[in-house]
């Protein structure tokens, strides 16, 4: 039996940016971090789009807004310090019917009271500028949102964790958790770990990994698939950086827009569909007990039954494509169906309260000896450093670790 001081389940980016910050603070503790696949970021920190957010969409005051513009200094220069190569190619927040100009103005001022910077609004000509191909009334012009591999940040901090006498242990499934006074067992698929304290940065299985002796939660992860088209080597110039189109409030996710990869890659979606699998990358990936633990769930229906037409249509887009195209030429008239090719998927874990509303923030549990980060989507990668220093933080607080 492995016998640790803390031990975080989950290697993605922010369980391993949580293990390094503690044993940066704590050279002494003894902390693993373990994970069921054979490599760290294997989910959700692999499968998203590599973008570094400024932190312009997040309700001032929110963790979502105070991390992610902490967290993306941090993560540039941790870049920096580790040769990882990154860029802050900017993004155009773009506004193209007079309905949408209100919402673009407060995402102005919410920007500004983020504390992000240079961000400016930009006429017809000057978005022709920025981003030729681009068609829009007015755009919002944010210069330092930037693009990453974050695969290879979470490889980084897996060494950094090692370097530091962490350990990283990989192909370690968690199935059970049980607590006795002062000491917690992680049943994994390799043998138990005893441990004096656990945090659980566990993505897509987050709900599955209560603490013992928490309150019920009235959150589960609902999960949902985003697809991709990658963009054809003679169409990517059509696409400089990043095109957004304006978030509408009223509804859960961002809407389709085009990406530039720091690899050259032009990613142009992603939609939204329920995923019948917690790792479902594939339209025909179905686990009957993740499915039928969505379609149990009273929050599920609640969310259902408020956005039916806008899952209808995002299953539509996913099937048709002319659909998906016709979406996409709003924001760049030129793209073709032809320039698109068939592209990857990520799954978001979306936390999701009993009333149907979506949890927005992130959202955390503590016990006297277990954190659980129970929402963590998007702007988490960007944000990684800094969520790891803010749970670190509670660890300390709640554990009464000492140096």
């Amino acid at each position: 039996m492995g016998t640790y001081d803390l031990t975080v389940v989950g290697a993605g980016l922010i369980g391993l940016a949580t293990a390094r910050d503690l044993l940066e603070r704590h050279p002494g503790l003894r902390v693993a971090v373990v994970e069921k696949e054979d490599r760290v970021a294997a989910h959700q920190s692999g499968h998203n789009s590599g973008v570094l957010h400024s932190g312009v969409y997040y309700e001032p005051g929110s963790l979502k807004a105070r991390l992610c513009v902490e967290g993306k200094r941090r993560v540039e220069e941790f870049a920096d310090r580790h040769d990882i190569p990154y860029e802050r190619c900017g993004k155009v927040i773009v506004a193209v019917s007079e309905d949408e100009l209100g919402r673009l103005d407060n995402l102005e001022r919410r920007a500004r009271a983020n504390g992000v910077a240079d961000v400016r609004m930009v006429g017809p000509s000057e978005l022709r500028d920025i981003e030729p191909h681009a068609a829009g009334i007015r755009a919002l012009h944010v210069p330092g949102t930037g693009i990453i591999d974050f695969g290879l940040v979470a490889d980084a901090y897996a060494r950094e964790v090692r370097a530091a006498g962490g350990d990283v242990l990989l192909g370690r499934r968690v199935v059970g958790v049980s607590t006795g006074g002062d000491r917690q067992v992680l049943q994994t698929s390799k043998g138990d770990i005893e441990t004096r304290f656990v945090i659980t940065c566990a993505g897509l299985h987050s709900d599955q990994l209560s603490p013992p002796d928490a309150p019920p939660s009235d959150e589960q992860i609902v999960p949902f698939r985003g697809s991709y088209y990658s963009m054809t080597r003679g169409s990517r110039h059509l696409v400089r950086g990043l095109i957004y189109p304006v978030p509408d409030p009223t509804l859960p996710f961002l809407g389709v827009h085009f990406t530039r990869r720091i690899d050259g890659e032009v990613w142009a979606g992603p939609n939204a569909v329920l995923a019948l699998s917690r790792e479902g990358y594939k339209r025909s990936s179905v686990v009957a007990g993740d499915a039928w633990g969505t379609f149990r769930f009273g929050g599920f229906w609640r969310l259902a039954r408020r956005y039916w037409r806008t899952g209808a249509l995002e299953l539509w887009r996913d099937t048709v494509k002319r659909s998906y195209v016709r979406e996409l030429q709003r924001y760049v008239p030129s793209v073709r169906s032809a320039d698109l090719l068939p592209g990857p998927s990520g799954v978001r874990a979306q936390a999701v309260r009993s009333n149907g509303d979506m949890v927005d923030d992130f959202s955390l549990a503590e016990t006297a000896h277990f954190l659980q980060v129970r929402n963590a989507p998007s702007p988490a990668a960007t944000a990684s450093l800094a969520i790891g220093s803010h749970l670190a933080d509670l660890a300390v607080r709640n554990f009464g670790l000492v140096a």
